[in-house]
């Protein structure tokens, strides 16, 4: 008995290894924090690691104006498209704030196309709207290069900019707000500069301070409405 015991323990281990393995949009990052929020949020931050490390840098930004984030590094906009009902939807927020993009062009998880990286804000706008929820859209923050990459030909300043004019113009097609971070953060030759990150692609507390009033400006005029 013992011995079936460990080893349907063992099988149970390994599944459960497997599973977390195989969770490619990684579900199980929010699902405790979901289930442990005692109200319902005003704002969801929706991103990748820029809005992990803002509610690490700046908590009280998120916890004195009922927002919460929702960020996962390294992720692309794909993979936030999969996990955007569990995250986003089933939290019930009056607004989403969607930061992404910039993963994608780093090929983080291989090859996409501007279009294909609008295509994939587009769906989450989408979905929020279905579900009585205002999409407010940023623009991708600015970034000369990526400290991870090897990859020498990867050159994101001039396709920040081209994703940031597709996602503008969605934007007010739409009559969504836009949330223009780049403008307030950019060096001469598109990058983020040292003064306001801590490694050329992410902001520091400096940079979080920078942009806190500009995406809090387009949100309150979302929530007055």
């Amino acid at each position: 008995m013992k011995k079936i015991f460990t080893i349907a323990a063992a099988m149970c281990l390994a599944l459960a290894a497997h599973a977390v393995k195989d969770d490619w949009a990684q579900l199980g990052r929010y699902v405790y924090q979901n289930a442990q929020l005692t109200k319902t949020p005003d704002v969801v931050f929706m991103g990748n690691s820029i809005t992990d490390c803002w509610v690490d840098s700046v908590p009280e930004f998120f916890a004195d104006n009922n927002y919460v984030g929702r960020g996962i590094s390294g992720q692309v906009s794909s993979q936030m498209l999969v996990r955007f009902r569990q995250d986003v939807i089933n939290l019930k927020p009056k607004a989403v704030v969607i930061l992404t993009g910039t993963n994608d062009i780093a090929e983080n998880n291989g090859l996409i196309s501007n279009e294909g990286i609008m295509n994939n804000i587009i769906s989450m706008c989408e979905l929020a709207k279905a579900n009585g929820i205002t999409p407010i859209l940023c623009s991708l923050l600015p970034c000369d290069h990526y400290y991870w990459l090897k990859n020498i030909n990867i050159y994101p300043a001039g396709r920040i900019l081209q994703m940031n004019e597709m996602i503008k113009a969605y934007a007010k097609q739409k009559g969504y707000e836009y949330v223009d971070y780049h403008s307030a953060l950019t060096d001469a030759k598109g990058g983020l500069p040292e003064a306001y990150s801590r490694d050329y692609v992410h902001p520091n507390k400096k940079g979080y301070k920078v942009m806190m009033p500009i995406v809090k400006k387009s949100i309150d005029k979302v929530l007055k409405r």
